[in-house]
């Protein structure tokens, strides 16, 4: 019975890891008692969202070779460490994730911030970090104003909202205040920001990288272990120029690029419900295909995602069960499924060696 077991889960293909249940590793246990049949399996990504129809749909595929017997699945995640060897991490950070497009507007913040928000949903522990020195938005997506990161032993801690930890400029500085700053003055106050933050055992690290792909790019991705890149793009061919640039730059600083989200794929009107490609159509598709990376989603352009994310509360969290949030939670899974299929790192779990002399 256990080998026909195994034949049945070899027949699931999880949606996200798009493999079957023994080709990804997930079946850890598989135990055949008189009355029962156990199964244990454990997902490299959160599941919270689809847990539910994961049993459901494994229980109706074993029921037909059960003989009456009652089938226990039991669902977990473990999520790992992932990113670049030789590179030193940050303390409590298991992977790093950044959402960069090289080009402005085309949505990129406020992409990540659901993409953030989306994860914890799923019952990661997340962390989002506004690396646009420039410009931070984050502290106003968030819905955190005047409020300042405490100082405590050399240390900021985190500011926390809807269930993510978050740091940005924003938090250090006034809203009108300028920030009239050379390269290199950019390159540490970023690391600065990564590395003096105290942040509190994340799965995830969302930064939120500024347009172009200059000194905040080249700092993140050489002195700190990038586990992956998402690329945000609008479907119009402007977009997709500068759009390249950041994906050559990723490829160049060896950081493995997730997948391609396009933005702003259409827009539907209120009144007539009549769809307009208003940047075009098929951008972003054209764009994945041509450096071989999957489409993770399309979110359309619509006036209630800027408005719920201008008052500091994104659809993720304003409607958690609507038609954006559900885009946002699929698009999330799949980043963090592909992140789990990627090289372990364990370097965080070796000792620390010290050689000294006694006398």
């Amino acid at each position: 019975m256990q080998k026909e077991i195994e034949a049945k889960l070899s027949q699931y293909q999880d949606a996200y890891l798009e493999k079957d249940l023994l080709a990804a590793k997930v079946i850890k246990h598989i135990e055949v008692e008189i009355d029962k049949i156990i199964l244990d399996l454990v997902f490299g990504y959160p599941i919270t969202g689809v847990k539910e129809d994961i049993q459901a749909a494994l229980t109706a595929l074993l029921t037909p070779i059960a003989l009456g017997k009652t089938i226990d699945i039991k669902l977990s995640s473990q999520i790992d460490a992932h990113g670049k060897q030789g590179i030193q991490g940050l303390a409590n950070v298991k992977n790093i994730i950044a959402v960069g497009s090289g080009k402005g507007g085309v949505g990129k913040s406020v992409t990540a911030v659901n993409l953030a928000l989306a994860l914890a949903g799923e019952g990661a522990q997340v962390g989002l970090l506004d690396a646009d020195i420039h410009g931070p938005s984050q502290p106003a997506m968030l819905g955190v104003v005047g409020e300042r990161p405490v100082f405590h032993e050399k240390s900021l801690l985190p500011i926390k909202r809807h269930g993510i930890q978050s740091m940005s400029i924003g938090y250090l500085l006034d809203q009108e205040t300028p920030i009239v700053w050379r390269g290199p003055m950019i390159g540490k106050a970023l690391q600065q920001l990564l590395k003096d933050t105290r942040w509190e055992a994340l799965d995830y690290l969302i930064v939120d990288l500024p347009p172009g792909t200059g000194d905040i790019q080249l700092t993140l991705c050489q002195k700190i272990p990038v586990s992956g890149a998402v690329i945000v793009t609008t479907p119009q061919d402007l977009a997709l120029l500068d759009v390249r640039r950041a994906c050559e730059m990723f490829n160049k600083l060896s950081v493995p690029i997730l997948g391609v989200i396009e933005n702003m794929s259409g827009y539907q009107c209120l009144h007539c419900h009549h769809e307009e490609a208003i940047f075009g159509a098929g951008g972003g598709a054209k764009l994945a295909q041509e450096y071989l990376l999957p489409l993770l989603g399309k979110i359309p352009l619509a006036v209630s995602i800027r408005e719920m994310t201008d008052q500091g509360c994104p659809p993720v969290v304003a409607e958690p069960d609507g038609r954006y949030a559900k885009l946002f939670y699929q698009i999330a899974r799949k980043i963090a499924a592909k992140l789990s299929l990627q090289a372990k790192d364990y370097s965080a779990r070796f000792p620390k060696i010290k050689v000294m002399n006694e006398y």
